[in-house]
């Protein structure tokens, strides 16, 4: 009995049920996080795909800002030093990759996101994990990710009964996290592709350190809804590689310390520093961007108190 309350704690909408028309969000009533997404047409999304693709092979291995030099690799290594020293626990661990296609194996689809020390995370659910995250506080993410999984389960079956669900099922399962249709539509879409490529809900081959960055990057933003911060985010946390997403506070930062031009864009500036940050760096300088990004006062626009990246900024530019 005491679980059941558990479980209905943390997924408010089987207290509730299910979203009718009489709870629907009526026109001139405040957005509750359940909205009318229409899904655009197989050949808007296919070349959606395409460009998604183009640009991620155009900037693999140049700049979209090529004449601009900065970060340096100095001092790269000066602002993880310094973010370091002033964030609680220090530098974070980056989760070691497996060594072969045989490590991967450990880990089934049918397994939770991870079970047990020998287990590896499970992709796919980290891929939807980190859709239900965009654009929401982690307070809503996490409610809306353990409502999910209250009400589908975990692992390949848990997937297939979200793949053949109706959409609205899933909606009202995630709306405590927001943009709930248009989240919804997109896992569902993302479960149907991965089952028709790989006949399977599954992506843990890209685990194997015999599929290279570049390929997994590839492969993970082919899918719709994916783009290059959710693939990145999947590579770090889920991966264990070294992969740098450029989240809302990791933009603002990298604009205050002129590491890329004043008009860039979020997703140039990613494909910009994921070139110019030393590859060690990468994991370490993104947990700790966010940290610091989400916490410091001094830092943010207008922003009263000390900073140590302003005094940084400020010493380098007397």
């Amino acid at each position: 009995m005491t679980r059941t309350l558990k479980r209905l704690r943390s997924c408010p909408s089987l207290l509730f049920g299910p979203l009718t028309t009489a709870n629907a969000t009526k026109p001139g009533q405040p957005d509750e996080g359940v909205e009318v997404v229409l899904t655009p047409p197989k050949d808007t999304q296919d070349a959606h795909a395409t460009k998604k693709l183009q640009l991620l092979e155009k900037h693999a291995t140049e700049s979209p800002y090529p004449l601009f030099i900065r970060p340096t690799a100095e001092e790269t290594r000066v602002v993880y030093a310094l973010l370091a020293a002033h964030t609680p626990g220090g530098v974070p661990a980056l989760h070691s990759e497996p060594k072969d296609a045989s490590d991967a194996g450990n880990s089934t689809s049918e397994s939770a996101p991870r079970t047990g020390s020998s287990a590896l995370p499970n992709v796919l659910d980290s891929v939807i994990g980190t859709i239900l995250s965009q654009n929401t506080s982690s307070q809503n993410y996490t409610r809306a990710k353990s409502c999910l999984d209250v009400v589908f389960g975990t692992g390949e079956a848990a997937f297939g009964r979200m793949a053949n669900a109706e959409v609205g099922e899933i909606a009202h399962a995630i709306k405590s996290g927001g943009l709930a249709n248009k989240k919804a539509n997109t896992i569902q879409t993302l479960l149907k592709s991965v089952k028709a490529k790989h006949g399977k809900y599954d992506l843990q081959h890209l685990h194997t350190n015999e599929i290279p960055n570049g390929d997994a990057m590839r492969e993970l933003v082919s899918y719709k809804g994916v783009g290059p911060k959710t693939a990145a985010c999947v590579l770090s946390f889920c991966l264990g590689r070294q992969a740098f997403a450029v989240d809302t506070h990791v933009f603002r930062l990298t604009r205050m310390l002129g590491w890329v031009p004043e008009d860039a864009n979020p997703v140039e500036a990613q494909a910009h520093l994921e070139l110019r940050i030393p590859s060690e760096f990468k994991y370490g300088l993104h947990v700790m961007m966010v940290k610091h990004g989400r916490t410091c006062r001094g830092c943010r626009h207008e922003g009263k108190g000390s900073c140590p990246l302003k005094a940084w900024l400020l010493e380098r530019n007397m």
